[in-house]
């Protein structure tokens, strides 16, 4: 069962507006970033499913959580059907996430006051979800439909809340032009995780480069 409802985790993306997109395979691993990114202010983390067994390191994770970042909702990411969905929600997810809109995934989300982020990219994709109870819809991918695309979608639509993810890096200029436009909160992978800093579990950088860029992201929204 999800630790933190629908209205918590939405809470936490709008008050920590970075959510760290992450996948290892050695669950270990996993939980060094999860602490990190705690450690560095985060406080809404995306796990994204990948590789065999996934879902194993996931259960981890979510109980090395539990105890070691209490504050933290740990989600699941790339998630493509609602067989997936269930099984995730069942071992703790507290929001689902995938690249894609499935109104199916919608209907087991809501079952269990569980958030689904699907990924949209078109004003059309963004409100059938909304239809379906989507709270926070992903602007995916973000590198492809940059900044323009949110600013043009919530001058019609401003009660939109919008996550962007794919192109998001941890600088000022990239970090500043999303929320400018008016994104709720952003998705960040590879940027604040390089694979030479994990390999070498450097995970004092991990947690700056969080630190920073919600450092940047608050001050956007003054």
């Amino acid at each position: 069962m999800a630790k933190f409802d629908k209205l918590a985790v939405l809470a936490k993306m709008k008050e920590a507006p970075v959510v760290p997109v992450f996948y290892h395979k050695d669950a270990a691993t996993a939980c060094a970033v999860v602490k990190a990114c705690y450690e560095g202010g985060i406080r809404a983390f995306e796990f994204t499913n990948r590789g065999d067994f996934a879902h194993e390191v996931f259960e981890q994770v979510v109980k090395f959580a539990a105890t070691e970042c209490p504050e933290m909702a740990i989600g699941v990411g790339s998630v493509v059907e609602p067989a997936t969905a269930a099984l995730y929600i069942q071992l703790g997810a507290c929001f689902v996430v995938g690249p894609m809109f499935n109104p199916e995934i919608s209907r087991v989300c809501n079952r269990r006051g569980v958030p689904y982020t699907p990924g949209c990219g078109t004003v059309s994709e963004v409100s059938a979800a909304q239809e379906t109870g989507c709270d926070l819809c992903k602007v995916f991918p973000g590198d492809v439909l940059g900044p323009k695309f949110v600013k043009g979608l919530l001058a019609p639509m401003p009660w939109s809340r919008l996550m962007v993810t794919g192109g998001v890096e941890p600088t000022e200029e990239n970090i500043r032009a999303w929320f400018a436009a008016g994104v709720y909160c952003v998705g960040m992978g590879s940027k604040l995780f390089p694979k030479d800093r994990v390999a070498a579990a450097d995970w004092a950088y991990v947690a700056d480069k969080c630190r920073e860029s919600l450092a940047i992201a608050a001050a956007c929204r003054k």
